[in-house]
């Protein structure tokens, strides 16, 4: 069956239309489905302006459907692909809220720490939100939470998410590495690692103090010892030691 959406029976007036070309403004005809267009006057090819291309995040069909997608459309894809993730993550923890919140919040971190160390947003993100997600069979296995249950039990769920929602193979690979290591750095590390592993340890230091407040020194000497990235370090002393931590709990409460 044809998409809905790329089947021209369906159209709606202003399926067609005309947009400017980014380099000479010249009125360039595009039909809703196109997914780039090249100006007949320059030469320069561009992207659809209007074309919605979020259901190419999960399915796995969006090559066939939109044809050959250009470098642009591929780097959007991942991009949306974190939005899905973050979806089947909630969509997995159900209830459970606190889960929910914890992994919400190490993608925020994540995602600044990311984009001051120029990591690969798309693992990043999708390691952050999947980073815990095997601690329910975790539970259900060895009634423990401990990191290397986690770590075990995580990457086959991971994997499965990611496949399914049409994921690439090296994202996938690096995505389950990640989570299956989580907790424990290895001597030489990624970008990508160091970004999701601070964002995390962030999180946890802010729920520890939720808990039991630690003295300001002591913070600042894990901060100095611990963080992998030196974003991880300004973000936490930032969160940890300057009120951050507060204003972060609160927006979580209104989200």
């Amino acid at each position: 069956m044809k998409c809905p959406g790329q089947d021209m029976q369906y159209w709606k007036p202003g399926a067609i239309f005309e947009a400017k070309c980014p380099e000479c403004g010249t009125e360039v005809e595009f039909f809703k489905d196109d997914s780039t267009r090249k100006c007949p006057k320059c030469g320069h090819r561009f992207l659809n302006p209007n074309l919605d291309f979020g259901c190419a995040s999960y399915c796995p069909y969006a090559a066939q459907c939109i044809g050959n997608m250009p470098a642009e459309l591929l780097a959007q894809r991942e991009d949306l692909l974190k939005d899905r993730v973050a979806i089947e993550m909630k969509r997995y923890f159900r209830q459970d809220f606190k889960r929910i919140g914890h992994a919400t919040r190490v993608a925020r971190f994540a995602e600044k720490i990311g984009r001051e160390e120029r990591g690969n947003l798309a693992v990043i993100l999708c390691a952050a939100y999947l980073h815990d997600i095997g601690i329910k069979e975790a539970e259900r296995k060895y009634e423990s939470t401990a990191a290397r249950y986690q770590e075990e039990e995580g990457p086959p769920i991971a994997r499965e998410i990611l496949s399914r929602l049409g994921a690439g193979d090296d994202l996938i690979e690096e995505v389950c590495d990640i989570i299956g290591h989580h907790h424990h750095p290895r001597e030489e590390e990624t970008i990508n690692f160091s970004c999701l592993y601070d964002a995390d340890l962030i999180a946890n230091l802010e729920e520890k103090q939720k808990q039991e407040a630690t003295a300001p020194e002591h913070l600042r000497k894990i901060i100095e010892k611990s963080f992998l990235t030196e974003s991880g370090k300004s973000l936490a002393r930032n969160e940890l030691l300057r009120g951050g931590a507060h204003e972060s709990n609160e927006k979580d409460n209104r989200d």
